[in-house]
């Protein structure tokens, strides 16, 4: 395995400043993602887990410390890393199609080879009749699927992940963090998912990592035992040992919030 990390997170402090105050949104994080880890991240409301993603993905510079992929300092956004949100955001005016190949588009690369790579992945995802059909006559689960197939088509090497599940039904969700997961272990890829659902954490995740709030900082890290890794997401969860870890994090949790972090 390759020995330099994908995302590496030195010493990192982040200040919002406004007109009336400066506020430590997070400081001291220290995190090394290996390649092809797919990590987690929970904790309270305010901790700051989009705001960190934000920071990996270039979107926001640290006030101090470092972030590094493959070992070399973020200048900004950059092709190597995609980013799948809550909101598929797809054009309405756009078919499946150019929805799906916008971000190869956007950095140059469409070409007949990549287009047909993007139907390929369309297809890989179960949507090989929508090429031509427009977002509002697709499924909640299926514009998420066109989401991450405009996520991929890019080619990244990251992935970071904002509760892209939490606006679908129930059984959308699970079946989508199969396909998700799936996708990424084929591909070789590395992900970091921020959510607030405890159970798709341990069930999706290498490791899953708790921040505590007020400044956002790591409080715990809980490495995933192997059979839970091993197994689909959908049967994860009837894993050995899979309840005790989310009673022993829930509680980390609980703990957490009784603090008022």
């Amino acid at each position: 395995m390759n020995s330099v990390p994908v995302v590496e997170l030195k010493d990192l402090d982040l200040v919002y400043v406004t007109d009336r105050e400066a506020v430590l949104a997070l400081t001291g994080l220290n995190l090394t993602v290996s390649p092809g880890e797919f990590i987690s991240l929970v904790g309270p409301s305010g901790c700051g887990k989009t705001t960190l993603l934000s920071v990996i993905a270039g979107l926001l510079p640290p006030s101090r410390g470092e972030v590094l992929l493959h070992g070399k300092p973020v200048p900004g956004p950059t092709p190597e890393v995609g980013y799948m949100l809550q909101q598929d955001y797809l054009f309405p005016w756009r078919t499946i199609l150019e929805n799906a190949q916008l971000g190869l588009e956007l950095t140059g690369r469409l070409n007949d080879a990549a287009r047909q790579s993007v139907l390929e992945l369309l297809g890989g995802m179960g949507l090989e009749n929508t090429a031509n059909l427009y977002p509002h006559q697709l499924s909640g689960g299926m514009r998420q699927r066109v989401a991450l197939v405009r996520t991929l088509a890019t080619n990244p090497d990251l992935l970071l992940l904002d509760e892209p599940f939490s606006a679908l039904d129930y059984q959308t969700k699970l079946q989508l963090e199969d396909l998700i997961v799936d996708t990424l272990r084929q591909r070789g890829k590395t992900g970091v998912l921020v959510t607030h659902d405890l159970s798709e954490a341990i069930a999706v995740s290498d490791r899953v990592i708790v921040l505590a709030a007020n400044p956002g900082r790591i409080r715990s890290t809980y490495e995933i035992p192997d059979n839970i890794r091993r197994a689909q997401p959908f049967y994860a969860r009837d894993e050995a040992g899979f309840n005790d870890l989310f009673h022993e994090i829930w509680r980390d949790l609980e703990t957490l919030e009784g603090k008022g972090e």
